[in-house]
């Protein structure tokens, strides 16, 4: 019996709607990181990084054709895993994170 974590995760892409909102917050991500870097002059925010790639291939995944089920699922996996590498990040040394 399949879960449905992965009957989501490895589900038919999106489409173009849900791409254009994962790349638009890819974008707005971009912004934060490059107001942080001209303000501050050095890059505090690390963590933003983190949230634009793993943003971008979110919006990868679901840009992709109907029949790239098994990419879309690997490239959904990989953002998830990156997402929680960030919350454990927080945990075990957030003076990586410039928190």
């Amino acid at each position: 019996m399949p879960s449905s974590i992965s009957d989501a995760v490895f589900s038919e892409p999106s489409g173009p709607r849900v791409a254009l909102v994962h790349f638009a917050g890819s974008l707005v991500f971009s912004g934060l990181y490059v107001y942080a870097w001209v303000t501050d002059g050095l890059v505090p925010a690390n963590w933003l990084l983190a949230m634009i790639v793993g943003t971008g291939l979110a919006g990868i995944a679901e840009a992709l054709p109907k029949r790239r089920q098994q990419i879309a699922g690997v490239l959904r996996s990989v953002a998830i895993l990156m997402f929680l590498c960030l919350v454990g990040a927080v945990f075990v040394a957030p003076d990586l994170l410039g928190i």
